[in-house]
């Protein structure tokens, strides 16, 4: 009992303030700072487009092989999208894959339970005729998208320093329809006319394949 109680705190202590506040400073080596948020990104939303469009290509043509070293510089978190009003309450509880964007925006990432159901319906329902607006593979065992597994890379810690950083991107409304099926992120309304959220990982130095990932979870801002 005691021992599962402990798990669920583990997963959830990050989202409470008060624990937050209280160990910033001790948790500096794993903080990211940043003056202002527009200076939060690494490199610029330009290039993100452009690598994104390089690699969604490359797995329509079935051409992945010959780019998979710009695979490894961009994996994506997969998530349905809320906004600051949306409601997340019961899809948070013990969900340690939510994440907050600068702006308030709130990526739910988890592949399990209600997260997974709320993912689905709102993939299925803004699907366009044959084309699908998103992708739901990450849901299974058979991935389409490489990119799809950003919310599993582990915090950076004393001993491991970080070696990507998070960057959140908003995919435009000339994106390619054809291409949007290896998008891994749906908003959660429909009626409401936005660009759809993604937040990728950007290598912070050269990584060897093999190696582990490790980034910030937290960016303090100012």
């Amino acid at each position: 009992m005691l021992r599962a109680l402990r798990r669920r705190w583990d997963a959830y202590k990050y989202r409470f303030v008060p624990w937050l506040a209280l160990n910033l400073r001790r948790k500096r080596r794993t903080l990211r700072y940043v003056p202002e948020s527009s200076q939060d990104k690494i490199i610029s939303d330009e290039d993100v487009f452009e690598t994104l469009l390089k690699v969604f290509k490359a797995l329509f043509i079935n051409d992945f092989s010959r780019h998979a070293h710009i695979l490894a510089l961009l994996p994506e978190i997969k998530c349905t999208v809320y906004r600051k009003h949306e409601p997340i309450f019961f899809q948070s509880l013990g969900n340690p894959f939510i994440f907050r964007c600068i702006d308030g925006v709130l990526i739910d990432g988890n592949d399990k339970g209600l997260s997974r159901s709320v993912y689905r319906s709102c993939s299925r329902r803004d699907q366009l005729g044959p084309f699908q607006m998103s992708d739901e593979s990450w849901l299974t065992a058979a991935l389409q998208n490489p990119l799809a597994v950003g919310q599993y890379v582990n915090n950076c810690s004393h001993e491991k320093a970080a070696n990507v950083c998070y960057q959140e991107f908003d995919v435009p409304g000339y994106f390619p329809v054809e291409l949007k099926q290896y998008l891994p992120n749906i908003v959660y309304s429909h009626d409401i006319e936005s660009h759809p959220r993604c937040v990728v990982l950007v290598a912070l130095r050269d990584i060897k394949q093999g190696e582990e990932l490790f980034s910030n979870y937290y960016t303090i801002v100012g």
